[in-house]
């Protein structure tokens, strides 16, 4: 079942918090930095009111916090106006003490004494039963995304929505910034059949959407039972802004995404996952530090070549301290934004792909083909075995991009 635009936005609470009108009737938001409320920020400011009367649970991690550094699960609980009975933990937990791959567990958080149930690896009915065993009747979701189809936070998103509907629960999301912009969608989208929990559906590899929008879109496209949801808005966002506009701290919304600068490069160069190459997990620059056993200042020399607009590459050398080449000094390339206004993160990481590969004759792929995953096809890791260059691998998936594009413009909440 598919929803209008229309329908979709009539469930929303995008003027609700605060009294504040929407975006769209409004003009575009200005202000960033102390102007942006983000939709938690709205939802309080509000007194609450959209959770009155509700038994409150919240899917959330360390990136769930007021500007104030303090979380909202401990400001929601010590706030006799929610009814605040139970938290969901995604991949990394809900106090982020879990490496990728990894979660926290059932446990009561010390903290607020609260049951913490464990959402990730659940989909489907058996994530439905959590919620019915949690005992809520709202769902709330409230965690930073950066922007790639392939965090897995998004499709926590989903997961959540869905078992939602089958439990019968209402869910509540509220935004936050795209850290990298929401300006627009870019890369290949993923073809169906390479669905994983690094991309359950058909979006671009940079999405270029909030939570809040991305929700609608499930809603409105991907969930064969929409369910009952309600976002509350942010307010001062524009489009065009980056993360350092919002005025918010930031906090590593994984353990080796530690910077906003991580997020504007990662989109693109956790490609390397599906690659013999180090993607710099092990550094204190994961995803700015690629490299292998062999490689040396060729490659360096190779990726400048390209004139990729943004974007620079020094040859580097480094010790992973855990993850591949743990241990071992690698050589291969620091990848430096000078100009994040024109960089395309995607476009970079083909480059990157077809250099490293054209550069050290030890480059091979995964043996699981995950870069299949993580593109959403075959096509890039073909393309590039053919002898493809970056434009012809770019212009490979222009046709599904404009598909993308034109079905994610129904549902954008902010100008």
């Amino acid at each position: 079942m598919k929803l209008s635009r229309r329908s979709l936005l009539a469930t929303t609470t995008a003027a609700v918090a605060a009294g504040a009108a929407p975006a769209a009737a409004s003009g575009p938001a200005r202000g960033g930095g102390r102007g942006l409320r983000t939709g938690f920020e709205r939802l309080a400011a509000d007194g609450y009111r959209l959770l009155d009367g509700r038994r409150v649970g919240v899917v959330t991690n360390p990136t769930g916090i007021t500007r104030d550094a303090r979380h909202i699960v401990d400001v929601m609980h010590a706030d006799d106006r929610v009814d605040l009975t139970a938290v969901f933990g995604p991949e990394h937990g809900f106090r982020g003490t879990a490496q990728a791959g990894g979660s926290e567990g059932r446990h009561d958080d010390p903290a607020t004494g609260l049951p913490v149930y464990d959402t990730y690896l659940k989909s489907g009915q058996a994530l439905a039963d959590v919620f019915t065993a949690s005992g809520v009747d709202t769902v709330v979701f409230d965690i930073q995304d950066v922007g790639a189809r392939f965090y897995t936070y998004i499709w926590t998103l989903f997961d959540c929505m869905e078992a939602a509907a089958l439990a019968g629960k209402r869910f509540v999301v509220l935004d936050r910034p795209n850290p990298v912009t929401g300006r627009a969608a870019l890369g290949p989208v993923l073809h169906k059949e390479f669905a994983t929990f690094v991309g359950r559906q058909p979006i671009s590899q940079a999405h270029g959407m909030t939570v809040a929008e991305l929700a609608l879109l499930f809603n409105g496209e991907f969930l064969t039972a929409p369910v009952p949801l309600e976002t509350v808005r942010m307010s001062g966002w524009r489009r065009s802004d980056f993360h350092d506009a919002s005025g918010l701290p930031w906090v590593p919304p994984s353990p080796n995404m530690p910077t906003p600068e991580t997020a504007l490069v990662y989109s693109g160069t956790c490609l390397f996952e599906g690659t013999n190459l180090s993607e710099g997990r092990g550094t204190t620059r994961p995803f700015e530090l690629l490299g292998a056993e062999g490689l040396d200042g060729r490659w360096a020399e190779a990726a400048n070549a390209l004139g990729l607009a943004g974007v620079r590459f020094r040859e580097a050398y480094f010790a992973p301290v855990f993850s591949k080449f743990q241990g071992k000094t690698v050589g291969g390339v620091q990848v430096h934004v000078h100009d994040r206004e024109v960089f395309d993160p995607v476009r970079t990481g083909i480059g990157l792909l077809i250099t490293a590969k054209r550069s050290w004759s030890g480059f091979a792929w995964r043996p699981d083909n995950w870069i299949d995953k993580l593109t959403g096809s075959t096509r890039v890791r073909t393309m590039i075995d053919a002898g493809a260059d970056t434009d012809e691998v770019v212009a490979g998936w222009q046709e599904e991009l404009t598909g993308f594009r034109r079905m994610r413009r129904e549902y954008l909440l902010y100008r």
